[in-house]
């Protein structure tokens, strides 16, 4: 009876301390199954920055579920997609793509992941459809072994994988300009002119009720005043004309300097709609500018005269209604500083004349007076020349003055009124 009753009380503990095996779950068999499309906008102009985003699905299925007893459980499952890498190329098609392939991580099954690509459409770009490559690169565990029995290490085999998925990208029609001419009209440093483009519709669009717009290119000298020109419809290869008024900066030099240019217009859906801008070249002429061009003024210390300054014209515009000023300092003095020239066309040569006096005690130099005109361009704009030095001498007494003392030259002209007075006498007679 002991025996019995001990038997019992051991197969009792023996329950008691024995623990149930765990059922593992085993996938066996299946794989990945990518797919990919493009969300929003796929339709996309000629010249257009554009983003296109993707999205990347895993839709793959397990072939077999295995529950089995003593069995270690696995890493990853057949399925996921480790370590996805997503890249975008152009192929041929009118798209620069300017975003690297993109590391996405695993895509586990069922997934989805979103991959974004910066791209520039080429000004260039045809009407038509056109396949993007999107190339995805992963791997998974190939696991089609049989179930692996209970040990301390699991045996795990991956495939790598590369495949291609085709995206489609449309190229809409629309207005394409190109600005074939850009002359410019008095357009100068410092000031304001025109610049006359003709700009040509090359694209399969045409538009109506256009614009032609003019946009300051970055930090550029030319500045537009006039920004807008209606021209109505705009057909295909048709060309226009439009003028504008623009401002050039100070700082500018003669060269050519880019504006920007851009068609507003309603398209075949009745959309409003801009075209890609083209960039074109404007030719700006060096600031107007005159130069004292005559030999220098001579005057004995304490003679009072009659200086001649000779002013030529360097600039590429005509100075209109043009006014030089003479600034004078010691040793010489004058109330008689402004002179008036005229309209001064580029190239050309005036003469100024100033009543100046020197003092009796100044020594004898070549002196250096500031000179400078005030004058009006072709807009009406009131402008002032650089100032030039316009060079006066001092002359020792007795070595000859250029000039006449201003009552020496009114009693020449008294005398020689005389004399003709006389001898027209002397003739009635």
């Amino acid at each position: 009876m002991k025996q019995n009753t001990a038997l019992i009380f051991l197969i009792l503990m023996a329950a008691c301390f024995a623990v149930p095996v765990t059922g593992i779950d085993q996938y066996l068999g299946g794989s990945p199954q990518m797919t990919a499309y493009i969300s929003g906008v796929n339709e996309f102009s000629p010249g257009q920055d554009a983003t296109i985003t993707v999205v990347i699905q895993n839709s793959g299925t397990n072939a077999v579920k295995f529950v089995g007893h003593g069995m270690l459980a696995q890493n990853d499952l057949p399925t996921t997609a480790k370590l996805v890498t997503a890249g975008l190329s152009a192929d041929g098609a009118p798209i620069i793509v300017k975003t690297d392939p993109q590391d996405l991580g695993d895509i586990a099954s069922p997934g989805i992941v979103t991959a974004t690509f910066a791209a520039k459409i080429t000004s260039d770009a045809t009407l038509g459809d056109y396949q993007l490559p999107l190339t995805l690169s992963y791997r998974y565990l190939a696991n089609s072994n049989t179930p692996q029995p209970s040990s301390d290490t699991v045996q795990s085999q991956y495939t790598d994988v590369a495949t291609v998925i085709p995206l489609t990208i449309r190229i809409k029609p629309e207005v394409r300009i190109d600005v074939l001419d850009a002359v410019p009209g008095n357009l100068i440093v410092g000031t304001e002119g025109y610049v006359n483009l003709t700009i040509e519709n090359t694209g399969p669009e045409a538009g109506t009720r256009a614009s032609v717009i003019l946009i300051r290119h970055g930090n550029s000298v030319l500045i537009p005043d006039d920004s807008s020109v209606y021209i109505g419809d705009f057909p295909q290869d048709q060309a226009v004309s439009c003028l504008y008024k623009v401002s050039v900066s100070d700082d500018a030099q003669q060269q050519s300097y880019p504006i920007d240019v851009m068609v507003t217009y309603t398209n075949s859906e009745g959309f409003t709609v801009n075209s890609a801008t083209d960039t074109v070249g404007v030719p700006v002429g060096g600031k107007l500018g005159f130069a004292v061009t005559s030999a220098p003024a001579s005057l004995y210390p304490g003679e009072s005269g009659v200086i001649e300054v000779e002013y030529r014209n360097t600039g590429s515009i005509t100075a209109y209604h043009a006014q030089a000023r003479l600034t004078t300092v010691e040793p010489f003095s004058s109330s008689d500083t402004q002179a008036y020239l005229g309209d001064v066309a580029p190239g050309q040569s005036v003469t100024a004349r100033y009543a100046i006096s020197a003092d009796s005690k100044a020594a004898p130099a070549l002196y250096e007076l500031d000179t400078n005109v005030r004058y009006r361009d072709s807009l009406d704009n009131s402008l002032t020349s650089d100032t030039v030095s316009a060079p006066v001498e001092v002359v020792p007494p007795g070595s000859g003055s250029l000039l006449l003392p201003a009552a020496a030259i009114l009693a020449a002209v008294v005398l020689i009124g005389a004399g003709y007075y006389v001898f027209a006498m002397r003739r009635k007679k």
